[in-house]
Parts: C-alpha cells; structure tokens; sequence
C-alpha cells in the first residue's frame, strides 16, 4: 500500500485497515510456521504496511 493511499483515509478507516492487516500478519505467520507461505517477503511487506499506518494515525491525533 503506498503512503499516498494511508494518507487519504481516515482515522476510522485507518483504524479497520490497521485490525485487517494484523489479521493478516497473523495468518501468514502461521502459514509460514506449517511451511506453507510461498513468499516470506509477504510478511515484510505486511508489517511495513502496519508501521505506515500506525505513523499516519499518530500524526493525525496529533495534528487534532
């Protein structure tokens, strides 16, 4: 997900994104454990994703 798009949403929005993607890691960490994630950089991508997400939010409850 690119910043342009995280920075576009709202605090709402960003928080549900934010529930859907730690979902998500956790999935894949479980598939990765059983052998079954095709690629490991899913997970880097996914938790770059979270941290972008988390930076956007904490500067909107800043700027507020």
């Amino acid at each position: 997900m690119k910043i342009k798009e995280i920075r576009d949403l709202t605090i709402d929005e960003l928080q549900m994104k934010h529930r859907d993607l730690t979902d998500e890691l956790f999935k894949l960490k479980i598939r990765h454990t059983t052998g079954q994630l095709d690629s490991p950089a899913a997970l880097k991508n996914v938790r770059r994703d979270i941290a972008r997400i988390k930076t956007v939010m904490k500067r909107k409850e800043l700027q507020k």
